[in-house]
This record gives C-alpha cells, structure tokens and sequence, in this order.
C-alpha cells in the first residue's frame, strides 16, 4: 500500500502531531538532507518537517515525494480563523489552497488557486461524529505572513473568501502538483488572527495537532 506523506511547517507542530498518533515504538526516525521524518509502518505514514514559509517547504516537499512516492502528500499545521463561525480547534481541510500574497502588478488576473484532492474531500464529506470539534471543508489562505491584526485578517477573508490562513499550503501544494501526487491542507484553529495569535497558537497547537490527527486516521 502505498504511503501518505504528512508535512508540517514547525517542529512543534510536528512533535505534536507524532504524540497524537501514540508511538508505540513501532516507528523509525530518519533524517533526509537535514528533513527529519518519523515513518509509521503500520499506518502507511511518513510524518515529516517540512520547514516555515511556501519556498521552504516546497523544497521539503519536492525531496520527500522523490525519496517516498507517496500516494498523497498532506500539509498538516495550526491556521489562524477568519470565518467568525469556526470555534477554536476545528480542522478546516482545503478544497482550494489560495495564494493570497502573490501579488501581480503588471496584469489582473486571480490569485493562484490549489484543488485539493477530490477523492479524499468527498470522503471526509461523508463523515461525521468528531469528538469534541467539527470538520469544515472549504478555502485556506496561503502567504508568507503573519496575520495578526483583526483588519488584515478581515481583508484577507473579503479578498479571498478562505475560513483560515496559514503560510505554507501552496508551498506544498505546487510541489505535489509538479510531481502529479494529489493534495491535501488540513488545518486545525490555533488562534484568531489578531494581536493575542502568538499566544494563543502556542497554548493551542497541542490540542489542535490532535485534532488533525483524528482526521488523518480516518482518511486513511
């Protein structure tokens, strides 16, 4: 069976997302030209981190799926919300990634958008009963930027229509499209994007990475 490949950006998020998934000793570490990646055999996944910001991670990206062939590479980390409707550590999973600082000045066309992938969406379409948060699939905001200022936060929600932003999803998402793997960003509600964001991130990623665990067990 081939593997999922699941990067997050932060080694915290990583470190969260592993406990999440209780090792039990049946896992192997490695490090890949400085990439450090977990493999869980029994589960098919290879937990990697893939590094802060969309060049960085592309790269982590790009060198995992040559080494791994991956049947799905997966961005995985903490999303600041910008739809006032989700509650702190729902998981939102993307079924666009939209690149929100790719700032063209030249010509007007839209932002460079990322399908995630169809087959796994309609999947998690068809599940419900999440223990202590809700799923929500649609748009994520994608750009190297901390968003952390109530008016920014809302203009990128009028400009994009996204339910959340993070930096690294299209990074990941370019990468697994040059190599024709599907896509998938899931992430989970860390903070609200304004000037209490750094806090809250911190105190919340633990439970959110959780979070995003639960979704990625029944996924695959």
């Amino acid at each position: 069976m081939d593997s999922v490949l699941v990067l997050t950006p932060l080694a915290i998020e990583h470190a969260a997302l592993a406990a999440a998934f209780a090792l039990d000793g049946h896992s192997a570490e490695a490090d890949h030209n400085g990439v450090k990646v977990i493999s869980l055999p029994g589960m098919n996944l290879d937990l990697a981190i893939g590094g802060h910001g969309k060049v960085q991670f592309a790269l982590s990206t790009q060198l995992l799926v040559q080494k791994f062939n991956p049947s799905l590479v997966i961005c995985a980390g903490g999303a600041g919300r910008l739809d006032s409707r989700l509650n702190p550590l729902d998981v939102v999973v993307g079924d666009v990634t939209i690149e929100h600082d790719f700032c063209l000045r030249f010509i007007n066309r839209p932002l460079p958008r990322f399908p995630g992938d169809h087959s796994r969406l309609e999947r998690l379409r068809g599940m419900n009963s999440w223990d202590g948060f809700n799923l929500h699939i649609g748009i994520l905001a994608s750009g190297d930027e901390d968003v952390i200022d109530s008016e920014r936060a809302a203009e990128l929600r009028t400009t994009t229509g996204a339910m959340a932003v993070a930096w690294e999803g299209a990074g990941g998402a370019r990468a697994a499209r040059l190599h024709g793997v599907p896509f998938l960003e899931i992430r989970a509600i860390t903070d609200s994007a304004d000037s209490d964001a750094p806090r809250a991130f911190a105190e919340s990623v633990k439970f959110g990475m959780r979070n995003v665990a639960d979704v990625i067990k029944r996924l695959v």
